[in-house]
């Protein structure tokens, strides 16, 4: 099996390639002396990527870019596509050329397919609660440092929708921005201006805090999106038929697996979590020598 690249539009291979290049280099440093004292420069040898309990595979593409970069001499059989669920027990892939290369290789594997896949079993999870609703779940940018485009291709894996990937491709007008420019109507207006002025093509969506700010969204317009913030499933249901389709609408803040179907149900469009990639507990892995 030879999984194809499921890289989302926002990855090139040549920035993972470079990204990758940095972690090894943060981890290998001038060598792996462990390593080098103790195993034979020429030695072949085999390992196997064990699943330790269950949930979603993520990250065997990026397992296979990893193992070229480490050495071309290394190659990954695999046996488990991202996106499938595991159990305990299961091999994911197999890894077979130099055992210095492999060895050099094991943490930024272990370290980068545990984390993937913790957070596309909890974004699977979450997905799964709002099933039979018109609801969609996204992520945002409470994510590692460094790390953003693993956790966030992690959670497409695991049955997610991204939202925006940084500052530059959407302008997302939150609580301070409203405060500190004088309100919503001011803070729209100077958004649909600067948008113009510097001719970018960007999609506006705007945070409401209350019914009343939604009735001046509703009053002013010249938005795509908006956020309803820290409301309840109650007062979600009531901005949307408020809103009526007109844009779409997102629901965020005090979201957890207790009360997700209870917001998912409310008809609104999207509901972000930053749970999905700033409070997840890695699958648990490893990478053994077998003959």
């Amino acid at each position: 099996m030879k999984t194809k690249s499921n890289l989302p539009h926002y990855i090139s291979q040549k920035q993972l390639v470079s990204s990758i290049k940095l972690w090894l280099a943060e981890d290998i440093g001038d060598g792996d002396h462990t390593t080098l004292a103790t195993i034979n420069a020429n030695k072949k040898g085999k390992a196997q990527l064990i699943i330790k309990e269950n949930g979603i595979l993520a990250g065997v593409y990026l397992a296979r870019l990893i193992a070229k970069e480490v050495s071309k001499s290394l190659k990954i059989n695999e046996l488990i596509a991202d996106g499938t669920k595991v159990k305990k027990g299961d091999v994911a892939f197999t890894v077979e050329g130099n055992e210095q290369a492999i060895l050099m290789a094991e943490r930024l594997l272990l370290n980068c397919l545990q984390r993937m896949s913790g957070i596309a079993t909890k974004t699977n999870y979450l997905t799964s609660l709002c099933s039979g609703t018109s609801a969609k779940l996204l992520d945002t940018r409470k994510t590692t440092p460094g790390m953003r485009i693993l956790e966030k291709w992690a959670v497409k894996i695991g049955g997610g929708e991204n939202h925006r990937i940084g500052l530059y491709d959407m302008i997302l007008i939150k609580d301070n921005h409203v405060d500190y420019c004088g309100g919503i109507t001011n803070a729209i207006k100077h958004a649909n201006d600067y948008l113009k002025t510097k001719k970018k093509n960007l999609k506006i969506e705007i945070e409401v805090r209350t019914l009343a700010e939604l009735k001046e969204v509703m009053a002013y317009g010249k938005v795509h999106r908006i956020l309803l913030d820290n409301f309840t499933p109650q007062e979600i249901k009531n901005a949307v038929k408020i809103v009526n389709g007109k844009y779409i609408t997102e629901a965020s803040g005090g979201i957890t697996e207790k009360n997700i179907r209870a917001y998912a149900k409310t008809g609104v469009d999207y509901i972000s979590s930053g749970a999905l990639t700033h409070n997840i507990k890695s699958i648990d892995m490893s990478l053994k020598a077998f003959k």
